[in-house]
């Protein structure tokens, strides 16, 4: 409305009708200024503040009192349209939150007394069973009860490929269901979801106060007053002291107060950390404040968790050691027979391993078959099978009694020459050695290791790419377990036998040696070496309630490769708010110059403004996009 009344009073002044055209600028400066004078009171009122609005309301009072009512209006036009770019920007930032709200179905189709019903999600508690067709998006969280289908995790993770889910696999809300029907019991009501987390912490990251805008913040608070008591000197100096008139001076002044306005000096980090952490939502990334994304830009040293993190904290077969007159796929074969019927850990692996060398088995797409399926692989039958505690398993294979386990159970087997000392250099190498033999002789040696995750090098290699050169190794595991799985990934520096307070130790060091310190873990046992870094950054938080609670940055997928565009995200974001606070002072002290000397109009100090905090809102507004 100030528009259109500035429009109609520049028209009737172009006609010569100056009343009616003052008329009309009045209704301008009303209606726009009502709202700035407003803020800049409650501003004064509640924090003894002279801000922004202070200044234009003192502009336009100014402009006023001097009968320029023209110039008065068109403050208040240009300085609602500086406030207008800035309300729609910070919106823009948002609407990758909007959008993730828009994912969830206010309905789901849950099975109650045998039959479906079409039930609220609100209304829907743990435990309860959902049904999930093709097509519809997942409401809640919970895990497959039955069915098989591909999952699009992408709002959620950042994945951009659909993952498999079977029986026993979590799902997560605001995910689509794309091929099969699913059965899945609920694990989190609706305000519990990882997506409604996820929601809560983006709206709190993005309203929390970067170091930079924390200093931007406390330059204004005094920048303002100065600027107010240098308007007043240029306004009363020149004529009490000088005999100058008083009008001309008084303008100038008025100038020096609108293009004193830090608008584009105060939006200059806000816009950049709303954008950067909007943006990086939708990429799976979840910066839980601008703290923490310009810290990313800053970091001295990166230290890795090993098991689950650098690993994946499950075992897989290194080497298959048969002995004289044996063959190593008849060592497998043997091996994986006994192993079918085990629930260990380490038999999963062997069975595995078998898998790979042997192509997918008959009937299944995977080694973990229920106990109906045995024989699929293709092993012998067993009889007689008999496990071991502490020790392993027994069975007959073809009327011959075989025995798969660690050391102790073949302690009174003679034992081949060179054998135990292999052995223990496998060991010393953070290897478990699976023995085979019959009663009577030991037939070969299996040995496995925890498997390092398949991005690991490529992730670190990224780093590297980014100029980060310090990387650190944490873990629990012995000397030889760290020492393999450093070498690997080429980590020089690791430290090993770590209990979770040795690990905040060795964070608080490594701060001290190179600085700024992130933690990378998965956010359950490394929660505190995750709060006692610098930047803590949990992996796979969709799944992890913890992470979400303690780290301040959460990969919400499960790759290692994420942290790299974390990285340069930060930095990128350091560079925009530089650039903005750089041009933003630099266009400032520029028009402020022509201010002193009357070459600056109002309309033109307020063009000024709102022209620098455009350029620095578009500037900001590129951190949304992914870099390519």
């Amino acid at each position: 409305m100030s528009g259109v009344a500035l429009l109609v009073g520049a028209g009737l002044t172009f006609f010569g009708q100056p009343l009616p055209a003052n008329a009309f600028y009045l209704f301008a400066i009303l209606v726009g200024g009502w709202a700035v004078a407003r803020a800049g009171l409650m501003a004064l009122h509640t924090s003894f503040l002279l801000d922004m609005n202070a200044l234009m309301t003192l502009a336009i009072l100014g402009a006023m009192l001097i009968g320029q009512w023209e110039e008065g209006a068109t403050i208040v036009f240009l300085f609602s349209v500086g406030n207008l770019l800035q309300a729609f920007t910070m919106d823009r930032t948002r609407n990758a939150l909007r959008k993730l709200m828009g994912l969830i179905p206010n309905t789901a189709q849950v099975l109650r007394r045998g039959h479906e019903e079409t039930v609220p999600i609100q209304a829907i508690a743990p435990g309860e069973i959902l049904v999930i067709r093709p097509g519809e998006r997942i409401p809640l969280d919970g895990l497959v009860r039955n069915g098989q289908s591909s999952v699009d995790q992408s709002p959620i993770t950042g994945e951009s490929l659909p993952v498999e889910k079977e029986e026993g696999a979590n799902v997560y809300a605001g995910s689509i269901n794309k091929n099969g029907t699913l059965e899945v019991v609920v694990t989190h009501a609706y305000r519990d979801t990882a997506f409604a987390k996820i929601v809560h912490l983006v709206e709190e990251a993005q309203s929390q106060r970067a170091p930079s805008q924390q200093f931007v913040d406390h330059f204004a608070r005094y920048y303002t007053p100065i600027v107010i008591g240098l308007a007043v000197f240029l306004a009363l100096i020149p004529p009490l002291l000088f005999q100058q008139p008083f009008v001309p001076w008084f303008y100038r002044a008025l100038a020096l107060l609108v293009v004193s306005c830090p608008c584009a000096l105060v939006i200059s980090t806000p816009v950049a950390i709303a954008a950067a952490i909007g943006g990086a939502t939708r990429r799976g990334l979840l910066f839980k404040g601008g703290a923490f994304l310009e810290g990313m830009g800053k970091l001295g040293a990166i230290a890795f968790d090993k098991t689950g993190t650098l690993t994946l904290g499950k075992p897989s077969v290194t080497d298959v050691f048969p002995l004289e007159g044996f063959e190593e796929e008849e060592l497998l074969h043997i091996a994986a027979a006994l192993e079918e019927r085990s629930e260990h850990p380490l038999g999963e692996a062997i069975l595995r391993h078998q898998k790979k060398k042997k192509g997918t088995c008959q009937g299944c797409t995977d080694c973990h078959c229920d106990q109906e399926e045995k024989g699929n692989h293709g092993n012998p039958e067993v009889l007689r099978f008999e496990a071991i505690p502490g020790r392993g398993v027994r069975g007959e294979i073809e009327k011959e009694v075989f025995l798969v386990g660690n050391p102790k159970l073949f302690d009174k087997h003679p034992w081949p020459q060179g054998l135990s000392e292999r052995i223990k250099d496998w060991q010393q190498e953070g290897k478990t050695a699976i023995l085979v033999g019959t009663e009577e002789r030991i037939l070969g040696v299996i040995a496995l290791a925890d498997e390092i995750r398949p991005e690991c090098l490529e992730a670190i290699a990224a780093l590297r790419k980014q100029g980060l050169r310090n990387f650190v190794m944490l873990t629990g595991d012995n000397e030889g377990t760290a020492a393999r799985i450093a070498g690997r990934l080429g980590i020089t520096e690791y430290y090993a036998e770590l209990l979770p307070e040795d690990k905040v130790r060795a964070i608080l060091k490594l701060d001290e040696k190179y600085g700024r310190v992130a933690m990378v873990g998965d956010g359950i046992n490394d929660a505190p070496a995750l709060a006692t870094a610098s930047i803590g950054i949990a992996m796979g938080a969709a799944g992890t309630d913890v992470a979400l609670e303690v780290a301040d940055v959460a990969l919400m997928n499960d790759d290692l490769r994420a942290i790299a565009p974390a990285v340069e995200l930060g930095r990128r974001t350091l560079r925009v708010i530089r650039q903005n606070i750089f041009f933003s002072v630099f266009v400032k002290v520029f028009l402020i110059g022509l201010a002193f000397p009357g070459l600056l109009t109002l309309w033109l100090a307020v063009l000024g403004d709102v022209g620098t905090s455009l350029l620095v809102i578009l500037n900001g507004m590129r951190l949304m996009r992914a870099k390519k």
